[in-house]
């Protein structure tokens, strides 16, 4: 004899506010929906101060990454100078393979 089905439950997350369906024979959820979402709280009054922003934080990221690739070609120079001075100190010797090993 087959059992007889049992309605599914309906019950609210109490954290999130999402609905779950459960089986309680089976104990599994069945279907799970989710919260609906808030609208973001802005104001279309700022709408034109918020881009402003936007757009000042797009052209100081712009002048950032302009001054850093201008910059580029001296760093680099430094970088090789510093590490030439290094390998001058140091004495030449003969590499180690890994058969010497």
């Amino acid at each position: 004899m087959a059992k007889k089905a049992a309605a599914p439950l309906e019950v609210t997350c109490p954290c999130c506010s999402s609905r779950l369906s459960i089986d309680p024979q089976l104990a599994v959820v069945l279907s799970y929906t989710p919260p609906p979402k808030a609208a973001p709280d802005v104001d279309i009054s700022d709408a034109a101060r918020i881009l402003a922003e936007q757009a000042q934080r797009r052209e100081d990221k712009f002048r950032e990454s302009w001054e850093a690739e201008n910059k580029k070609e001296d760093v680099l120079a430094r970088k090789f100078e510093e590490a030439l001075k290094k390998a001058k100190d140091q004495p030449v010797e003969k590499p180690m393979r890994d058969f010497d090993l």
